[in-house]
């Protein structure tokens, strides 16, 4: 990649905070309502081969960046747990040892409570990783079963108290609305969830995405008033035991919200290494999305062969109040329009017209410079993105 910047561009680029996000893409088994770029290994994990190319991939993506460092970093997949400490170390280290990792960066691991044990969630700790989420998606034995997952209720708790041995800062994601839940059910999920002591909880409502086993053999949901009710127990629960929903999914203790994903949400800049990885970057004063390789022995080749990008597309203006739009009115607390204008270079001009038809039907609220999603938006965020869609 070109890293010769002017210093107008320079200075644009440098304005965008940016974070590191690596893709680890085994699972024991794929799960039936996974979209998520992520396989069963035919035989053992090339685990060594496969950081190796994870290493090369960001040592070539480097000058993209300019003289900016990574201020969060994210282990997801797949399943991040199947790889060793040592071999995430090794990834934090090199990150560390290029001086690209700002101090006090977040640096987060996901964990499937199947493939959990307190040596591990101790190495991870001691190899630089400061936050943990836990995938427990359910305690209860039969909404386990029904969604696939490789562990049971007591595997759940047993890795959620891990968590809290070894980190004082970890998420739980948590499903709702999954096939023969009724709203008990639902309330027993939420308050286990909230008892375990989390700084954080991913809490989301099971959809059926296509190309999924759910997407072709649909198993039965809850109807959308039992859905609503279910909802509405969730986020009473969250609300009494001290979260505060800071965006659509997400719930925080004070000071405690995901940095990493409020940088997607605000529209910021990260790099993505690993098979299938998605990147936005800013560059020469442009915004640019790339994809790497989907598949890990193509990725592990081309790594090492000095380029893994599949795809790389210029963000057009056409398309930027689009983007910027499905990220940051995902925010219960919404935005500045002057934040619109650093990330995206666009005129707020360009945005009231839609903001303001999404305004007149009561689906966002504006106060002088400020946009926030009322209540009825957020509840019907597809409604507010579709005013935004380019003629």
């Amino acid at each position: 990649m070109d890293s010769q910047y002017s210093d107008a561009e320079s200075s644009v680029a440098q304005a965008v905070p940016v974070g590191l996000y690596v893709h680890l893409p085994w699972c024991v088994r794929k799960c039936p309502y996974c979209d998520f770029n992520s396989h069963e290994p035919r035989g053992e994990i090339p685990e060594g081969v496969y950081v190796d190319a994870v290493l090369a991939d960001l040592e070539q993506s480097m000058p993209a960046l300019g003289e900016r460092q990574f201020e969060s970093l994210y282990f997801g997949g797949g399943t991040p747990s199947l790889f060793t400490a040592a071999s995430v170390g090794r990834i934090i280290e090199s990150v560390r040892a290029a001086d690209r990792l700002a101090a006090g960066a977040e640096v987060t691991l996901e964990a499937n409570p199947g493939t959990a044990d307190a040596g591990r969630f101790l190495g991870y700790r001691q190899a630089g990783v400061n936050r943990l989420s836990v995938g427990v998606q359910s305690f209860g034995e039969a909404s386990l079963r029904a969604l696939g997952r490789i562990h049971d209720g007591d595997d759940a708790h047993r890795a959620v108290e891990m968590a809290a041995e070894y980190f004082d800062n970890f998420n739980l994601d948590l499903m709702y609305g999954l096939p023969g839940q009724n709203p008990k059910g639902a309330e027993a999920d939420v308050q286990a969830a909230v008892a375990s002591g989390a700084s954080h909880l991913s809490c989301y409502q099971l959809t059926l995405e296509p190309n999924t086993a759910f997407a072709k053999f649909p198993p039965a949901l809850p109807g959308e008033e039992l859905q609503a009710e279910i909802e509405t127990i969730v986020h009473g629960h969250l609300q009494a035991g001290g979260y505060q929903r800071y965006e659509v999914s997400a719930h925080g203790r004070p000071g405690r919200e995901c940095r990493h994903n409020r940088r997607y949400w605000e529209f910021g800049d990260y790099l993505g290494v690993g098979a299938g990885a998605h990147s936005k970057l800013t560059q020469d004063g442009q915004i640019y999305r790339q994809a790497r390789v989907r598949a890990p022995q193509g990725y592990m080749v081309r790594a090492a062969d000095g380029d893994a990008i599949a795809e790389r597309r210029l963000v057009t203006d056409s398309d930027l109040l689009l983007e910027f739009m499905m990220n940051a009115l995902r925010l219960t607390d919404g935005f500045e329009l002057d934040l619109l204008v650093r990330r995206t270079g666009l005129d707020p001009a360009t945005a009231q017209p839609a903001l303001q038809r999404a305004a007149d039907q009561g689906l966002l609220e504006i106060r002088g410079q400020h946009v926030q999603p009322s209540a009825r938006g957020q509840r019907y965020l597809n409604a507010v993105i579709r005013e935004f869609l380019p003629d």
